[in-house]
């Protein structure tokens, strides 16, 4: 028992059960046969903001307290990370009707690809490239993963990116893709590549940590979906990489995972070890997971491509619960075609995960910008802001080749930031039993901001105001769905206004894109938005840019060799 609930009163007691759940330290045995009296009632009222009358309050002694009972009796049933809840978020509006895809995905020929006199060079070689060299047999994929292997042992001492090293399941895997490679069986552009998961999805055999000192020795005998898909793919598991304690920054319980670009600086969060890792070449990609910019942030930190698909793409059992309705799994790459190349392997449905689709996907590449319609967030890109330079130079790109920019706004009549209480709310419930059981202090981080204190203040958030905030959401949907219907894409500053909240609660997919270097030799970023299922057009207008400008070819100077 926490010992602030030891000294509970009776007034803070009743706050508590009139406020759906709260604090879960209760005692119970001494309250069980008691009614609240009405004057806690009333302070508890005015917490959310209410006022109740006298009678009213003597009506609700009786309910309030059958409540608690109710909540003691449901907190005996104890329940596993992954189980979703009855009630299932989709992003798609009413009359939402997704893209029909009828060709399959063409990737331009890798066949003239040769492999460098520098094998160096591999570590930042895109994943086109290096699936040109296994499929010609110019490389083994036991070579390549042997090259990738000793990169990682002999700089995770620096970046602190990898949780676990999958050395042996990895040989397994290239010595597979190597035997199908030999009797023509070619799987694909990610047959015998190497790459790493966060490590908040499951691989049988390996520590599954959620980043979370509570969790450092735990193992689900489970193989995450995603991870499977990979497999099936023919891709090679190298490593399990870090990722901020329970979906949090990039302080994990082995410390802060770096940047790079500059050791002295984190890599962001929470996919911290995934971009660390794919910036630094010591994965040829990686899988992170996005809630609320955990995809975008590192991305932007560690220069390097990251795709945040429409919620629902991709399948999330076997992967770390933090909000059932908000959590996201997509890749970490060097260019928008590898972003492509991945998700084509990843996206589809999930027997086990009821928020996915069936929805197809498909990548050409294009030469031009011209007959797409693209809107821009020219609010944001004219207020003052770190790499602004940067995103001016980079409209300037699309304008040369094509594009015509037309202003846009996002919907701003909407309580963006008071809606994250669906995150917190959920996020409380997945880790309901980490509270209760007192280990949310093994954590490292003991902060206002951080996760224990988060998850214990959002007991506080009533069912009432949790279904109301949803409300809303399909409100910013159906905007959001209005816009967008009437372009392909939507550029924005990467952090601009509220663009960030706004497209993870609306299941919006966002492309980042490095786009230079601030004064300090820091990488910055651009955003593309897309309507939901349209990775498609994100990713081909992304690659496009790209080969104007190069950004991705540019190596942190630490990580050459």
């Amino acid at each position: 028992m926490k010992t602030m609930c030891h000294k509970v009163k009776k007034c803070l007691f009743s706050l508590i059960i009139v406020t759906a759940g709260t604090c879960l330290q209760l005692q119970a045995q001494s309250v069980e046969r008691s009614l609240p009296d009405t004057a806690a009632l009333r302070q508890a009222a005015a917490i959310i903001g209410l006022r109740f009358t006298g009678p009213e309050l003597l009506q609700m002694q009786r309910s309030v307290a059958d409540q608690g009972r109710n909540y003691i009796s449901l907190r005996k049933n104890p329940i596993p990370n992954g189980r979703i809840p009855a009630l299932v978020f989709h992003p798609a509006p009413p009359g939402f009707i997704p893209p029909a895809f009828e060709k399959p995905a063409h990737w331009p020929d890798n066949r003239s690809i040769s492999l460098p006199s520098d094998r160096n060079e591999l570590a930042f070689m895109t994943i086109h490239e290096l699936a040109g060299l296994i499929r010609s047999k110019q490389i083994t994929s036991v070579e390549l993963t042997r090259f990738f292997l000793e990169r990682l042992k002999r700089h995770n001492d620096s970046l602190l990116c990898v949780v676990a090293f999958t050395e042996e399941l990895a040989m397994k895997q290239a010595e597979k893709a190597d035997q199908e490679v030999r009797e023509g069986k070619y799987r694909g552009q990610l047959h015998g590549i190497p790459y790493g998961v966060k490590d908040l999805m499951s691989v049988p055999g390996y520590p599954t940590t959620w980043g979370a000192g509570p969790y450092k020795d735990q193992r689900i005998d489970e193989t995450a979906h995603v991870v499977q898909k990979l497999t099936d793919a023919g891709a090679v598991l190298i490593a399990k990489l870090t990722s901020g304690a329970l979906a949090m920054g990039d302080v994990w319980f082995g410390g802060t995972t770096k940047n790079p670009w500059n050791l002295k600086r984190g890599s962001s969060g929470s996919s911290a070890g995934p971009a660390s890792a794919t910036a630094a070449g010591l994965v040829a990609f990686a899988i992170g997971t996005e809630t609320l910019g955990s995809i975008v942030s590192p991305s932007t930190r560690c220069g390097v491509t990251g795709l945040r698909p429409t919620f629902g793409r991709v399948g999330r059992t076997g992967t770390m619960a933090l909000s059932w309705s908000m959590d996201k799994i997509g890749p970490i790459c060097r260019t928008a075609m590898d972003c492509a190349i991945v998700l084509d392997a990843i996206h589809g449905p999930d027997i086990h995960d009821p928020a996915t689709t069936t929805t197809g996907f498909t990548f050409t590449p294009i030469n031009s910008f011209k007959g797409l319609k693209i809107g821009y967030l020219e609010k944001y890109f004219n207020q003052n802001y770190q790499g602004k330079q940067n995103d001016s130079i980079a409209l300037a790109v699309f304008r040369e080749h094509g594009a015509k920019l037309i202003p846009v706004e996002l919907p701003e009549n909407f309580p963006v930031s008071a809606m994250r209480i669906i995150l917190s709310a959920e996020a409380a419930a997945a880790f309901d039993d980490l509270t209760r059981s007192d280990r949310d202090t093994l954590l490292d981080a003991q902060g206002s901001n951080d996760w224990p204190n988060t998850f214990r203040a959002s007991r506080f958030i009533t069912a009432v105001e949790y279904i109301q905030a949803n409300r809303i959401r399909e409100e910013l949907i159906l905007e959001m769905n209005r816009l967008f219907s009437g372009y392909d894409l939507i550029i924005a500053p990467t952090f601009g206004g509220n663009q960030l909240t706004i497209t993870n609660l609306t299941g919006q997919p966002c492309l980042v894109l490095p786009d230079g270097f601030d004064a300090a030799g820091n990488p910055t970023t651009i955003s593309l938005l897309g309507n939901l299922f349209r990775e498609d057009i994100l990713c081909e207008a992304g690659y496009l840019y790209q080969q104007k400008t190069g950004f991705y070819r540019i190596k942190p100077t630490l990580f050459k060799q």
